[in-house]
């Protein structure tokens, strides 16, 4: 069985097929850009650092060097906390090759608020566990990115999110579906506290985990919705790849 879902990935993959839908929506005012992405029909990777080992920093990098490669950008979002020289603070995998270790241990500012947690793609499954849990689990991730806090976890909120908080900022993160099918990346266009971000995921979207990835420095790119965000330099870049035609 497991054969046959690689398989049927690959096959997907390479006849240049994405199930990929991005589309604007609010939730209690909020509005916000949400990505669904499919396991089996998006090619969903990781990016730190382009072909000369230098972090790609912003979209606009990325989109080159994909399109010198002969593949196309059609969604991108920045997956992760990262230090001053764009390195991931937490574990990070990129194509099955580890670059920095987990951090279990509790720590300053929302990264080490626990529970936190890591987004996994593997090949047959897009999951996001609690750090504990993917110790534990030690899951096959082609790609893996650590962030923190847990938004949801269980289908419940982080326990030491405040519903009245005023520490408003635009954020994004992710959440999975409970059949591990589908990954659901959403920037928040209006500041908000993280009590009301994690909401998104929980009550609109329903999903029964979901991971923060960061607020002040939230971008997204969407080739369907033609947006680009700018700004500061960013880290890990999670993004949906096809081969051009």
């Amino acid at each position: 069985m497991r054969f046959s879902a690689i398989y049927l990935f690959c096959v997907l993959l390479s006849s240049n097929v994405s199930a990929l839908d991005c589309r604007k929506d609010i939730f209690e005012n909020i509005n916000f850009t949400i990505c669904k992405t499919s396991l089996f029909e998006d090619d969903l990777r990781l990016y730190l650092n382009n072909s000369d080992g230098v972090p790609f920093g912003n979209f606009n990098a990325l989109q080159k060097e994909l399109n010198d490669k002969g593949k196309e950008l059609l969604f991108a979002m920045n997956a992760g906390m990262y230090h001053s020289d764009l390195s991931p603070v937490g574990h990070y995998i990129e194509k099955l090759s580890k670059k920095k270790n987990v951090i279990a241990r509790p720590g300053p500012g929302n990264f080490g608020m626990l529970p936190n947690g890591i987004f996994c793609i593997g090949s047959d499954m897009l999951n996001i566990y609690e750090t504990v849990e993917y110790l534990q689990n030690t899951p096959e991730c082609t790609y893996a990115t650590q962030s923190g806090p847990m938004l949801v976890w269980n289908s419940k909120l982080h326990p030491r999110f405040l519903e009245d908080s005023q520490s408003k900022f635009i954020r994004n993160g992710v959440g999975t579906s409970a059949d591990k099918q589908f990954a659901y990346f959403v920037k928040a266009e209006n500041r908000l506290n993280l009590h009301t971000f994690a909401r998104i995921f929980k009550d609109k979207l329903k999903v029964p985990n979901a991971l923060y990835f960061d607020g002040k420095v939230s971008k997204l790119y969407s080739k369907e919705l033609d947006q680009h965000d700018f700004g500061w330099p960013i880290g890990p870049i999670v993004a949906v790849v096809r081969s051009r035609n």
